[in-house]
């Protein structure tokens, strides 16, 4: 028998929902694809694989109805709406599948004739394998939560693909976690954790870049292995990333709507709109999701800005929010929006991948009231420098100069008097500090500045990355004297350390994976941390 993982089975407080045998809507994901991955939820008996070692097992069906059975389905087809597979309800389509690439999710309530209550269990590697050997998600363990019996459904299926657990390691390479269980408070908007990890807690469970369980720097690369192990490849990329080959829509009775995916993490999608005059655009950029928090959402948006001369007016990306919204008043014109995914404080970068919509609408007519809002900085001794230049033809009611040690979570630093241009005072943090200038005007439109980073290094003088955005594969540290250094990832896997002397130092990147890291520096009494992205 081929290798057997389990889902790791969490007693749930709820009751068990006991509904008739309903009858399964036919959904597909992706009809046109080959590769399936059918969802069986009316029962089915099994015989003649690789688990009949005591005799046929007869599956009962579900008990979920039609609703739920819907909402298992959207939750499994968007963990694999990048990939050019189909999940689907229809056992046609199934049987219609290259035996190759095809795999049978048995949900069922019967579990007793496996002997352990577990979430769900499934074999290594037979999606690809002839035998069709089913995987099994046993949903009267689950409480019928259906979006419990979702994440079982994807995990044991990721299985099947040929993927281990997702494992959680320390700084020192000691295994806290064979499941890893993500970060952020339980429900959260953008809360995560890993597909291959246990997310029922979790809002953003996503494919992942991380170890295994059988050691630290066996790093488990999901996408990559689930292309690989099993022929399939990415679906086409519906919209081009340049502002030559950009998408155009138009406005119908002023709104227009646009529909895409994010397929990877280099993805990104470039839409073009024409506002015919002056006036107010809207837009809210929406991931796939099942309502009520943006509950099943795989995707955090963030949406770019740029006018006809191709000049960036401004990146919407709101760090508590996996939607992204803008509000703006512009003049008559050519337009671009870029679409991408992101990480945020808690999800990597790695997989922020899925469908998505946006809605904009155009209201005409008003001045605009701000041409020019730009926010400036520099250090001073101990001390920060903010000068701003605001040009608008309505009149100010507040500016607010705010920091964020984190480049997303924001705080006041003093609501300056709306005749003031500048602020000058010692900084609190001694790490970098990120200020953004918000400002209100009288017609009630509200607008920030673009970002300024300072970093405060108090009276030591300590290393300093020369750039936070590393593209070329190389990380460059100027130093003032010996330090160790450490490079982590997000789940404090130690990716790189080593010792910076005085001067300029580079540090290899080429290996590294996209996404935000942190650089901690030690002199023997003292440490610091930075963080850096990976582009």
């Amino acid at each position: 028998m081929k290798t057997i993982l389990r889902s790791l089975f969490v007693p749930l407080l709820c009751s068990i929902v006991m509904a008739g045998n309903a009858q399964v809507p036919i959904l597909n994901s992706h009809p046109t694809a080959a590769p399936c991955i059918f969802l069986d939820f009316d029962g089915h008996t099994v015989e003649g694989t690789g688990w009949n070692y005591d005799g046929p097992i007869v599956c009962g069906a579900s008990t979920l109805n039609s609703a739920g059975i819907t909402a298992v389905f959207n939750r499994v087809a968007e963990d694999f709406r990048p990939f050019n597979l189909n999940v689907t309800t229809d056992s046609t389509k199934f049987l219609a599948a290259p035996t190759t690439q095809r795999m049978r999710v048995l949900l069922t309530v019967s579990w007793e004739w496996y002997g352990v209550a577990v979430g769900g269990v499934a074999n290594l590697f037979t999606f690809s394998d002839i035998g069709d050997d089913p995987c099994f998600v046993f949903t009267s363990l689950h409480g019928n939560n259906v979006k419990n019996i979702a994440e079982a459904t994807s995990h044991e299926v990721g299985h099947t693909l040929g993927l281990f657990h997702q494992a959680l390691y320390d700084g020192n390479c000691v295994r806290q976690a064979e499941y890893h269980a993500g970060f952020g408070p339980n429900g959260n908007e953008i809360s995560w954790a890993p597909i291959m990890g246990i997310g029922y807690n979790r809002n953003l469970t996503l494919w992942n870049n991380g170890p295994d369980p059988y050691g630290c720097n066996r790093i488990q690369n999901d996408f990559e292995l689930i292309m690989s192990n099993n022929g399939l490849t990415l679906r086409n990329d519906e919209h081009a990333a340049t502002f030559g080959s950009a998408t155009s829509v138009s406005f119908a009775g002023n709104q227009f709507t646009v529909a895409g995916l994010i397929t990877q993490n280099t993805d990104q999608d470039m839409i073009q709109f024409i506002q015919p005059a002056n006036g107010r655009f809207q837009l809210n950029a929406i991931p796939y999701n099942l309502g009520g928090g943006y509950d099943g959402s795989n995707l955090d948006m963030q949406v770019t800005l740029y006018n006809s001369a191709q000049t960036q007016l401004n990146v919407y990306n709101p760090g508590n929010m996996v939607r992204s919204v803008v509000d703006t008043n512009l003049a008559a014109g050519t337009y671009y929006l870029l679409v991408e995914g992101k990480g945020n404080i808690y999800t990597p970068n790695y997989a922020s991948l899925g469908s998505y919509s946006l809605e904009g609408s155009f209201t005409a007519g008003g001045t605009l009231p701000l041409r020019v809002l730009r926010l400036m900085g520099e250090i001073s001794g101990d001390k920060h420098r903010l000068s701003w230049l605001i040009d608008a033809d309505e009149q100010i009611v507040s500016q607010i100069l705010e920091i964020s040690t984190d480049g997303r979570n924001f705080s006041p630093v003093v609501n300056s008097a709306t005749a003031d241009r500048s602020f000058m005072y010692k900084p609190y943090v001694n790490t970098t500090a990120v200020y953004r200038l918000n400002v209100t005007f009288d017609n009630g439109h509200q607008y920030y500045s673009n970002m300024v980073s300072l970093r405060n290094t108090g009276s030591v003088e300590i290393p300093k990355l020369v750039t936070n955005f590393i593209s070329n594969g190389t990380i460059t540290v100027s130093s003032p004297g010996t330090f160790d250094y450490a490079v982590y990832d997000h789940s404090g896997k130690t990716i790189r350390k080593g010792q910076l002397v005085n001067g300029l130092n580079t540090i290899n990147a080429a290996t590294i994976t996209n996404g935000m890291y942190f650089i901690r520096y030690a002199n023997g009494a003292e440490q610091w941390t930075d963080k850096f992205v990976k582009q």
